[in-house]
């Protein structure tokens, strides 16, 4: 595989590996892990949405060929996924900084634990 196939599989690399993941937890019943686990593959998804022109509108992405509305995804490095990996992280922590600070350290901790999480799919 060379150097660009290996770019443009990140992505679609790691949503493999987190969609087992998300299987083995539901079947397993950690619904907190499941929850976590589908918003990193949203976040992923957005990531690898392209983006509109000032002049566009969403609906003017939708080219319909062969009764498909997909329009093509951007390709994402293995830095980039690792990116929006950490923005997920990064955003557990102002969250839990925050819950901390109205007092709610069961949600911080909570939160600390999904930053744990989403760790460990950070390469």
């Amino acid at each position: 595989m060379d150097i660009v196939t290996k770019m443009s599989d990140a992505a679609h690399s790691m949503k493999i590996r987190l969609r087992a993941d998300l299987r083995s937890a539901m079947k397993e019943g950690r619904t907190t892990e499941a929850r976590v686990i589908r918003a990193l593959v949203a976040a992923i998804d957005n990531a690898e949405a392209p983006p509109l022109r000032a002049d566009q509108q969403a609906t003017d992405l939708h080219r319909f060929r062969d009764g498909s509305a997909e329009i093509e995804r951007l390709s994402l490095t293995p830095a980039q996924v690792r990116a929006v990996l950490v923005a997920e992280m990064q955003e557990r922590e102002r969250a839990a900084t925050e819950m901390k600070r109205v007092g709610r350290a069961d949600r911080a901790d909570a939160l600390h634990a999904e930053m744990q999480l989403v760790g460990t799919y950070i390469e």
